[in-house]
């Protein structure tokens, strides 16, 4: 079985991106006066949690792709055995 790094770099971004986002909705907001008033911490979470939850899916996508035709090719070579 190969491991797809899609799958773990998706949940590491998608466990990041949720403590940031986290953090920025429930921070002070005198934290970001140095920042124009922007919330960084929530607008990068947010990033981060999409692009996390766009490798996971990929990644878990291919992989079903992956199993479900050595799945299929695996029945054909047992038939053609049999015959």
């Amino acid at each position: 079985m190969k491991l797809d790094i899609r799958i773990p770099l998706g949940l590491l971004f998608l466990i990041f991106g949720a403590l940031l986002t986290v953090f920025g909705a429930i921070s002070n907001p005198t934290l970001y006066d140095r920042s124009l008033h922007i919330n960084v911490n929530l607008w990068w979470g947010t990033v981060m949690l999409a692009f996390g939850l766009a490798m996971f899916v990929l990644g878990r996508r291919s992989h079903r792709r992956l199993a479900k035709s050595a799945g299929s090719s695996g029945t054909q070579a047992s038939s053609k055995s049999a015959s």
